[in-house]
C-alpha cells in the first residue's frame, strides 16, 4: 500500500505542477513566443511532455503498478474503437466550436495558431511526433493513472475519478481561455468515459490523437 500512496502523491504532484505551469504560461502565448517558430515551439512542447511522461513510466515501474490497472493492451479492435470514438468527438468538438462562435463565446485559438506548422516538414513532425507524444502523455496521466490506477489502488469509483480528472484536464488547458477550459473539460470527460467503458488506454490514446489531428487539419491556414 505504501507504494500506491507514494505513486499517487507523485502523480498528483505532476498534475498540480502541469496545471500551475499552464496557468502561468497562458498569458504569454502570442507575446513571449514571437521569437520562436512553430517548429521550435512544437519541439519544446514535445520534449517537455516526453520527459515528464518518461518519469511517470519510471514511477509506474518503481511502484510496481500493474499494467492491467492502466488499461495497457494492444489489438486492432481497440485501435478501430479509438478511431471511431475520435471521429465522433472531433465532429462534436467542431460543432461545439461553431455554436460557441455563433453565441459570441468562441474560445481562444491563439495557441493552436501559434503551433500550426508553416512547412511540409513541420506538418510531418506535428502529426507523427508531437501529437502522438502529447496524446500519449495526457492519456497516461489523466486517464490511465488518475482513473485506472487510482481505481485499482484505492477502490474509488472510476466515474468519480473520471469527473475529477476531467476537471484537472480542462484546467490544464487554460491557454485556450475560459470557454476553452469548459470545452476541454467536457472532451476530457468523454475520453474518460470511453476509457472506463473500454478499459483500454490504447483506445483513448487513438481517440485523443484523432481529435487533435482533425482540429489542426480542419483549421490549417
Amino acid at each position: 500500500m505504501a507504494y500506491w500512496v507514494a505513486f499517487a502523491a507523485f502523480a498528483l504532484l505532476v498534475t498540480a505542477g502541469l496545471v500551475a505551469l499552464t496557468r502561468a504560461s497562458a498569458g504569454v502565448v502570442g507575446e513571449g513566443t514571437e521569437d520562436f517558430t512553430a517548429g521550435e515551439l512544437l519541439l519544446q512542447t514535445t520534449l517537455s511532455q516526453a520527459v515528464v511522461g518518461a518519469l511517470l513510466v519510471v514511477a509506474v515501474w518503481l511502484a510496481r503498478i500493474p499494467l492491467g490497472s492502466l488499461g495497457v493492451a494492444v489489438s486492432a479492435d481497440l485501435v478501430a474503437v479509438g478511431v471511431v470514438v475520435g471521429l465522433v468527438l472531433a465532429l462534436g468538438n467542431e460543432a461545439a466550436m461553431h455554436v460557441l462562435d455563433s453565441a459570441g463565446l468562441g474560445y481562444d485559438e491563439e495557441l493552436r495558431e501559434t503551433l500550426t506548422p508553416e512547412s511540409r516538414g513541420g506538418w510531418l513532425i506535428l502529426f507523427f511526433v508531437a501529437l502522438p507524444v502529447v496524446a500519449g502523455f495526457e492519456e497516461l496521466l489523466f486517464r490511465g493513472i488518475l482513473v485506472g490506477a487510482f481505481t485499482t489502488g484505492f477502490g474509488v469509483s472510476p466515474w468519480v475519478l473520471a469527473a475529477a480528472s476531467s476537471v484537472a484536464f480542462g484546467t490544464a488547458h487554460t491557454a485556450q481561455g475560459a470557454t476553452g477550459v469548459v470545452v476541454t473539460t467536457l472532451l476530457g470527460f468523454a475520453l474518460a468515459a470511453a476509457y472506463v467503458l473500454t478499459g483500454s488506454l490504447l483506445a483513448v490514446f487513438v481517440a485523443h490523437y484523432v481529435v487533435n489531428a482533425a482540429e489542426f487539419a480542419a483549421h490549417a491556414r
